[in-house]
């Protein structure tokens, strides 16, 4: 699907397939479930950038751990943008360092250059003229999932609207 200039659209929501300790992931209300899941377009491995929310979640050992280990057993290729890593690292606990920094060198680093900044600048004039406030931080990190066409794994779907990503609802919280 495409919009009227041309630029390719992609399925707006999925639900993340991993299964969590806890059980499945309850979807908010208004959401669908998409028949598509996570899948890299380009015939390449899938892939899925991982939100603050979800790396939070992880370090904190709660259900997302159990999701992100099994990522690439299922053969998804996990990443992570530099914007995430700066939210998770200023509130890191006095010890958290050392699993913080393994769990970072486990992921692929998405690149954010001057194509993503257009891209999240644009998202965020784009949505303003229509009175929708975007977050400095998370058009950034949409447009860098975007780049390397991966899924965003995160708990805050209502943060991503933008057309041109897939989102993955992850729920995080023990």
């Amino acid at each position: 699907m495409t919009s009227a200039d041309g630029t390719r659209l992609r399925p707006r929501w999925v639900i993340s397939q991993i299964p969590a300790t806890t059980g499945m992931p309850t979807l908010p209300s208004g959401y669908a479930p998409s028949a598509e899941g996570t899948s890299g377009e380009r015939g390449e491995v899938a892939r899925v950038l991982l939100d603050s929310t979800v790396l939070i979640d992880a370090l904190r050992g709660r259900p997302a751990a159990d999701q992100v280990a099994a990522l690439r057993r299922r053969g998804v290729e996990p990443w992570v943008c530099a914007i995430s890593v700066e939210e998770v690292w200023r509130g890191l606990l006095p010890g958290d360092e050392a699993p913080a920094r393994r769990l970072f060198n486990s992921l692929r680093p998405a690149p954010l250059g001057v194509v993503e900044g257009v891209r999240a600048g644009t998202w965020r004039r784009e949505f303003a003229r229509q009175g929708v406030t975007l977050h400095q931080a998370d058009c950034p990190v949409a447009a860098a999932a975007v780049g390397v066409d991966a899924s965003l794994a995160t708990a805050n779907v209502d943060d991503f609207p933008m057309p041109e990503l897939v989102v993955e609802y992850w729920s995080t919280g023990a």
